[in-house]
């Protein structure tokens, strides 16, 4: 069964009102890998590789820190830096910089005396190559490498050693590549000396600090979202890999599993008394039972995000818009139960307020006088509820369904014209 964790949009864990940070750690180790997904919005790549990471992984020995998605207002609006370039903030910053929260809050991570390793996950264009093979192939690009800064921090860091490193990374990953054109090598942009842009990014900002740092940049022309995945997934397992930390994942490391995970948006659970499925959900729903104000959140994928436009809630994976909520607007009842009795196939249960119902023919919601039933897309001939009726699938207008396959159904629960919670029914 697939197990959910819930992220709170409003606040979260670790102290961070900025940023969302997600650790597994062990005991056995103080070896801490941190990866950076989403500085820049443009660059989904590095940010689906950090959600997996996120949701797929099990840290068995060893640390990991993720930050999947630094910049979630430019991963909304699939930008760069809606406030500018935000890997460009890390040596002066003004005050009033709107992202200036975010870097202050990121800089304390990268330098917590748990951090052994930094990787900064971005996608980039083009396939670099020392010499010039063309517009897409030539040494202006970015695509496809291992990034550095110089080739050595201190000489007793742990793993300061960062051009051999490097060459150990792109050694490994070319040994797995799926077209051949897709190889990968070091670039040392030996920022402290020849590169004045780089003087302002993230990993010069940690190398400065003599903390680790590499940045992999996957190619903005590969032909799919999940060949960058895979290749930001490759590279942060061989890191995993010489850091010591073992990690497993249940499925198979190629871009078909992938495109199947990525596929996978979780739930949505609304003021905890909704809880929606994301994936193959309808791109607009209406007439939702929200409160007017103070709608709390909660997403399972780590790239879940909304936005609300006047009496709209519009809901993100990523840089992805899955759906939009239409408002209706109910104060929430107080004195809800938590169960309710529904037969099923003429098999009578409880269901916890926000269940799923899986029906083969039939379902019939048994409450008593002081809740109201709305079944969305059923109408009866009863005005007020459409408790104790058989409903069948033929019996719903399909129009009214959550999602795509026309299949899955709201039931909403009422007391004293107050919203207490909703169920979901699947027909098989």
């Amino acid at each position: 069964m697939k197990k959910y964790f819930f992220l709170l949009v409003i606040t979260f864990s670790f102290a961070y009102s900025n940023i969302q940070l997600i650790k597994k750690q062990n005991n056995d180790s103080n070896t801490t890998l941190l990866v950076i997904g989403g500085i820049h919005g443009d660059e989904p790549g590095g940010y689906f590789a950090a959600s997996l990471l996120a949701t797929e992984y099990d840290i068995n020995s060893g640390n990991l820190w993720i930050v999947p998605n630094l910049n979630q207002d430019s991963i909304q609006k699939n930008n760069r830096g809606i406030n500018g370039d935000m890997n460009r903030k890390f040596a002066t910053l003004k005050k009033e910089d709107k992202d200036s929260k975010i870097i202050k809050e990121i800089k304390n991570i990268i330098l917590s005396k748990n951090i052994s390793l930094v990787l900064n996950l971005h996608d980039g264009h083009g396939f670099y190559r020392k010499e010039n093979k063309g517009r897409i192939f030539n040494p202006n690009a970015w695509g496809q490498t291992c990034v550095i800064d110089q080739c050595n921090l201190n000489q007793n860091q742990p793993f300061g050693n960062l051009n051999d490193i490097a060459l150990t990374i792109k050694n490994r990953m070319n040994k797995k590549l799926i077209q051949s054109h897709h190889s990968f090598d070091v670039r040392n942009t030996q920022t402290k000396f020849d590169d004045e842009a780089m003087q302002l990014s993230l990993t010069y900002f940690a190398v400065t600090n003599n903390k680790p740092a590499f940045a992999i940049e996957t190619s903005k022309n590969l032909s799919s979202l999940s060949q960058k995945v895979f290749y930001q997934l490759l590279a942060i397992e061989e890191f995993m890999n010489i850091m010591g930390i073992k990690y497993k994942r249940e499925f198979e490391l190629n871009t078909l599993e992938i495109s199947k995970l990525l596929k996978n948006y979780g739930k949505l659970i609304i003021n905890d008394n909704i809880s929606l499925n994301l994936s193959n959900i309808k791109k607009y729903l209406s007439y939702f039972p929200l409160k007017s104000k103070d709608n709390v959140l909660k997403f399972s994928h780590p790239l879940g995000s909304f936005k609300k436009l006047r009496d709209e809630y519009i809901i993100y994976i990523g840089n992805e818009k899955i759906t939009t909520l239409n408002s209706q607007y109910f104060e929430l009842s107080d004195s809800c139960p938590k169960y309710f009795k529904v037969e099923v196939d003429n098999n009578l249960k409880d269901y916890e307020k926000t269940s799923e119902i899986i029906v083969n023919d039939d379902f019939k919601v048994m409450t008593d006088d002081s809740i109201r039933v709305n079944v969305i897309g059923y109408r009866s001939k009863n005005s007020r509820t459409e408790s104790g009726i058989n409903i069948a699938h033929k019996s719903i207008n399909k129009r009214f369904s959550v999602d795509e396959d026309e299949k899955i159904f709201r039931i909403e629960y009422y007391k004293n014209n107050k919203f207490c919670s909703m169920n979901m029914v699947h027909f098989k």
